[in-house]
């Protein structure tokens, strides 16, 4: 049972989530179609969270820190820029995952685009259910669906994953495994925002034994206000 406008009016994040979703939605064809992020063109398939609607992607993937000739692992890689981006930047290895498959495809054909397919691996996987055991990377990146919407919110579509977290379901599995996901000294990245629920996400990082620290933020005008937030999640063996 879908929830009522009534019931979520009152949410900024729900708010803003819902509007971005209405756009995608109005935006969806049969066939791909492209755009601009990062002076570079890109392609974008049906049913694909994407960044021409909002300007946190491009954010993000300019604000990261890429390990020259390193390793690079995005989580919910979507179209693909972030991970092609760190390919771009010098990542010797860069693997992208996402629970859509035509994020997947999505993340292939820009990767191909870009002409950084032999360095990309993408791959149709639920958080990190899909790598190898002992897979490791240098930095690991999440543009997380950082909106907790009211309990009893359906996830009705695959664009509903790429905004909304119901009892922040995922990110309590992130951050329980992506520790074990870093090569020594590597660095675990979130990208995040105040219409998340901060609260629920430090919980989450004392239970887990993360230090959250902010390396960069930027407030935007958008549908409404908006701080967009990269945070660090430093394990506590790290912590000095």
């Amino acid at each position: 049972m879908s929830m009522s406008d009534e019931q979520m009016s009152d949410d900024p994040g729900m708010e803003r989530s819902r509007e971005l979703l209405r756009r995608h939605q109005e935006h969806t064809t049969r066939r791909p179609r492209t755009f601009t992020a990062l002076r570079k063109e890109w392609d974008v398939f049906p049913g694909v969270f994407s960044p021409e609607f909002t300007p946190v992607t491009a954010m993000f993937t300019a604000w990261l820190p890429y390990p020259p000739g390193g390793s690079f692992l995005e989580v919910g890689c979507g179209t693909g820029v972030t991970a092609v981006w760190a390919a771009l930047r010098g990542c010797r290895r860069v693997v992208a995952v996402d629970i859509n498959r035509a994020a997947v495809e999505n993340t292939r054909a820009n990767a191909r685009r870009h002409g950084v397919a032999d360095r990309l691996t993408a791959v149709h996987s639920d958080l990190f259910a899909a790598l190898p055991p002992d897979a490791a990377f240098d930095v690991v990146f999440w543009n997380s669906n950082y909106v907790e919407p009211p309990a009893g919110f359906p996830l009705d579509t695959m664009l509903h994953h790429a905004f909304f977290d119901p009892g922040y379901a995922a990110h309590q599995r992130f951050l329980a495994e992506a520790p074990t996901r870093l090569t020594p000294g590597g660095r675990l990245l979130l990208g995040f925002s105040d219409v998340g629920n901060h609260e629920h996400l430090r919980e989450l990082c004392d239970t887990y034994g993360l230090t959250l620290s902010t390396l960069r933020s930027e407030v935007r005008e958008l549908h409404t206000t908006v701080e967009f937030q990269l945070l660090e999640l430093t394990p506590a063996r790290r912590r000095r």
